[in-house]
Formats: structure tokens, sequence, C-alpha cells
């Protein structure tokens, strides 16, 4: 039974895999034997990686150099992983000072800012249609806010208690929530918010999750959504003006 020896540079030779090998690619062979990898024949030797794995594909290695290109592998893999976690960490630090900057351009919001927020607001999230009845458009109407950011909803507040002059007793507030939420500990957290008295709190309606269909997590929204009600045509009439004179300046 023959046995298996590991081919050397000279055997190489011998067997006339290349017999016009240069130098560099003789001292290639030689690392490649000792377990080195192509990244580090490459930074070596200046010999491309693709022309390494061409010429050197063939080679058996032994135990030993198998291990330390193993080994080689795992340290490279440590490394690449601390330096993702750097890059990561230096990419938040970026991100936060940018954040801290922009932060600072906004100043005090006056009245006018009040008024383009609001309407802003409104044309993005408000309830714009016009009722009907009996196929025919009807002007009465409710300023109807929907929205899940505790923030969001605070500015609209200002909006229509500063700029549409609406006081608080016209103010009404209803939740929309799910099976798996707390109403009572759910309302104590949106009257913080708004301010309100619990007698302008309406019927909280509950709605069917999302999650039971597997669409999305269920604590997306974890304090459901605040619907902002005024029962005021005018005031209405007034908001939808505000939108189409912020349309006539874009």
């Amino acid at each position: 039974m023959l046995s298996y020896q590991q081919p050397t540079v000279f055997n190489l030779y011998q067997r006339g895999y290349d017999s016009g090998m240069n130098q560099a690619r003789v001292e290639a062979m030689k690392l490649r034997l000792k377990g080195y990898s192509y990244n580090e024949i490459n930074k070596k030797l200046g010999i491309p990686k693709s022309t390494l794995a061409n010429r050197l594909r063939n080679v058996v290695l032994s135990v030993s150099a198998r291990q330390r290109l193993a080994k080689r592998l795992k340290i490279g893999s440590l490394v690449l992983i601390k330096r993702n976690k750097m890059q990561t960490h230096l990419a938040w630090k970026r991100a936060r000072n940018v954040q801290v900057i922009a932060k600072k351009a906004i100043k005090i919001l006056n009245a006018r800012d009040i008024l383009l927020i609001g309407t802003a607001l409104y044309w993005a999230e408000g309830y714009k249609r016009l009722r009907r009845l009996n196929g025919k458009e009807r002007p009465g109407h409710a300023i109807s806010f929907v929205n899940s950011d505790s923030q969001m909803i605070r500015l609209f507040l200002r909006f229509i208690r500063e700029i549409l002059d609406v006081p608080t007793e016209k103010i009404k507030v209803n939740m929309r929530l799910y099976g798996h939420m707390n109403e009572m500990a759910t309302r104590d957290y949106w009257q913080k918010i708004t301010g309100l008295p619990i007698h302008r709190f309406g019927k909280t309606t509950w709605l069917i999750s999302i999650s039971s269909q597997r669409k999305k997590p269920f604590n997306v929204l974890p304090r459901g959504t605040l619907q902002v009600e005024v029962s005021n045509t005018e005031k209405f009439h007034r908001i939808l003006g505000y939108i189409e004179g912020m349309k006539s300046k874009i």
C-alpha cells in the first residue's frame, strides 16, 4: 500500500506542476504549505489572490497548516466583529451629535409655528372627507385627529387651543385600544399627556389586534391610539382653509 506524502516545493517541481514557476511563486507555495492564507501571501509577496487561488487550489495541507488557517480565520472573525461593533458605536455617536445640533436649531415655537405645524399635522393625519347624505356632500363636520404619538397629540392640542381658540370643555378624546391593554392604566397615561379631565374621555373603542393575523407584534402601539375630536363645523372648515392656503404656497 502506498503511503501519502505531504507535497513539498521540490516534489511539486518533480511532478511537473509548474516547471517555470518563478521565485515569488515558489515562496507562495512555501507559505501556503505552512498554512498561510491567500490574503497573508498577497500582503507578503504582492501576488493577486485570484492568481494564488488558481495555482494553489489543489495543494493538500497538513493538519498543522489547516489548524493555522482555522486559527487565523477565528482571529479574523473576532477582529471583524470588534471592528463592526466599534463602527456601530461611532455611527451612533455621530448620529447623536447630529441630533443634538439639529435640536438646538429649533427655538421656542411661536403662534405662526403652531399654526403651520398644526395645519400640516391635520393635513397628514386628520379626517378631512366631508360627510355625505343621500349621495350629497354636507358641510357639517367635526374635527377629528387620531394618532399614537403622545407628543404629536400634545402639539395638536396646542393648535386647537391656541390657534382655533377651542376651550377644554369642548375637546373630547376617545381611546382606541387592543384586547391585551389595561384600560384604566392607559387612560391615566393619556390623561397626563392631554391634561384633560376624566369626563372629557369618551367610550373606549376596542380593536382587533393585527398581531392575531401575525402581521406585526402586538406591542407596536403600546398605548393604542387617541382620537381628538371637536364638534365645530366652522373650525373644521378653518383647518381645511389653512390646508388650502399651505398648498397654494408650496
